[in-house]
């Protein structure tokens, strides 16, 4: 059975293209209390993990070993535009833990943002490994390393003592066995582990609702949320849905993109946890139906809806700036969500 249609876009009237795919909310009990196509779908949360893979590095001393900032946690757990306080910031991780940019594994990348790409190359300076969205984790994971004594030259292998502790992390908030994963590497290398998508939502649920942790771990999950919550440009950037989106609403609610169409959140006082995922893999549908969702949950002002509203619905337009259509969420979908909140 097929996944619904969460998102249209119309051009001159005519629905000319959708995205299908999965919704999973999941309460503090971990059951399905709203639930779009199929949650045990398997796929791997990508960048979305970054929450609990920078877990290790909280509960075992290194914030307070390193005297690393919230704003240096957060790089950690975020997807960077490679803005110049992400490339600051990542680099006073790398100096704090007596390395530098040669040892991040994640490979070059041009910056996510056209604008900070562009820059680059109007300089004719190529991209290297900070410039990475994801050289933020891969400074987290090298200070793993430095805290515990470890190799840091094959830091990405999953069999390195330091990916088979993020994998222990992993299996835990995941509630998902480590037998049942599929292993495979992320876009920048770094082990990544296929999980159904209601396991996806009952991990955020449990970065918010610890409560069957050890005291180490509730403490952990608390101080990576106060550091995104304080420093959400650190997670994403300008004109970003991740920094926006939390921008308004955390501490409250928190959430993470991850490539091939996953979003994930977390719903603070209910202790609610999501997943989305967008079957065809693109990007944009999953903020759409993101915003949908905390639309429908009724939690926003009017002011806080008035900014985030065009991430659920925006006209699409031509190269001449001409209205050609639009985007938007099968918002009539999420009407039910208003019980629940």
């Amino acid at each position: 059975m097929e996944n619904p249609i969460l998102v249209e876009v119309n051009r001159g009237g005519l629905l000319e293209s959708f995205h299908r795919g999965a919704v999973c909310i999941v309460n503090s009990k971990g059951e399905i209390v709203f639930e779009l196509g199929n949650s045990m779908q398997m796929c791997y949360p990508r960048s979305a993990m970054k929450f609990v893979q920078v877990l290790p590095l909280v509960e075992l001393g290194g914030i307070e070993k390193f005297e690393f900032t919230e704003a240096e946690l957060a790089v950690m757990c975020g997807s960077h535009n490679a803005e110049s306080f992400h490339l600051e910031t990542v680099r006073s991780i790398l100096h704090k833990i007596g390395l530098n940019e040669q040892h991040l594994g994640c490979g070059a990348q041009y910056p996510s943002s056209k604008r900070y790409a562009n820059a680059l190359v109007q300089t004719g300076t190529k991209p290297t490994a900070i410039h990475n969205n994801c050289s933020g984790k891969h400074a987290g994971m090298l200070a793993i390393c430095q805290l515990l004594g470890y190799d840091t030259q094959n830091y990405l292998d999953p069999h390195h003592p330091i990916q088979q502790l993020i994998l222990n992390y992993v299996a835990e908030m995941y509630e998902w066995p480590a037998s049942k994963m599929v292993c495979a590497l992320d876009g920048c290398t770094a082990p990544i582990y296929s999980i159904p998508v209601y396991h996806q939502a009952l991990c955020f649920k449990n970065l918010v609702d610890p409560i069957q942790f050890s005291e180490k771990r509730q403490k952990a999950c608390k101080t990576v949320l106060d550091a995104i919550s304080k420093y959400p440009e650190m997670v994403a950037g300008t004109h970003r849905y991740c920094t926006d989106m939390m921008k308004e609403t955390a501490p409250k609610i928190i959430g993470k993109t991850g490539a091939e169409g996953i979003f994930c959140m977390s719903f603070l006082d209910q202790k609610y946890g999501v997943c989305i995922k967008i079957d065809d893999g693109k990007m944009l549908p999953q903020y759409n139906v993101a915003q949908a969702i905390l639309e429908a949950s009724g939690l926003l002002s009017i002011e806080q809806e008035t900014k985030l509203h065009h991430y659920c619905t925006s006209e699409l337009k031509n190269f001449n700036q001409l209205i050609t259509g639009e985007i938007r969420s099968k918002t009539e979908l999420f009407a039910p969500l208003k019980q629940l909140f």
